[in-house]
């Protein structure tokens, strides 16, 4: 399993996700750059994603919906604040409503997604940074930290596989 470390820290606020892969940056990069690849580990194991939207640039956004194992449907939207190409994606990530409007009963948090290169291929460090600690506490009840296990659990299987495989897939 890549994940190297799962951090949560209420007094700051924040769930960290580490993972260390061995391909290159750029290959990790692509992962999350195309929806195509994306979505095979974005949601838990039994809620996979579709990207309907993915629009990654600065004030870009994406649009996505994860399908449960009786069919129902959890949607979900980003704002891209910051990308820096292969280094950085920062984005604000929120739920929507049946019809994709951002659904404001619900926390939205501000995620900051790193990728570094190391010696042994690439690491990447996703920081999730919560309003408040109630909306922290929301969102683990709602199982976002085994949520996330599982979802990163996948991506080895999509970086094992050649690019253009995996874009393919």
């Amino acid at each position: 399993m890549p994940i190297t470390s799962v951090t949560s820290d209420a007094d700051a606020l924040t769930l960290t996700v580490v993972g260390e892969y061995p391909v290159p940056v750029e290959r990790l990069w692509e992962a999350y750059a195309d929806p195509r690849q994306l979505e095979r580990f974005w949601g838990p194991e039994t809620w996979p994603a579709t990207f309907v939207r993915h629009d990654l640039k600065p004030g870009g956004s994406a649009e996505y919906y994860m399908t449960g194992p009786d069919g129902t449907k959890a949607r979900g939207w980003w704002r891209f604040l910051e990308v820096e190409a292969g280094r950085r994606i920062e984005l604000q990530d929120g739920f929507s409503d049946d019809e994709g409007r951002p659904n404001d009963a619900m926390p939205s948090m501000r995620m900051v997604f790193n990728f570094e290169p190391t010696d042994t291929g690439s690491r990447f460090t996703s920081v999730t940074h919560f309003p408040s600690i109630e909306a922290m506490r929301q969102l683990a009840e709602m199982g976002m930290e085994e949520g996330l296990r599982s979802a990163m659990g996948q991506l080895d299987a999509v970086l094992a596989e050649p690019s253009s495989v995996a874009h393919a897939g």
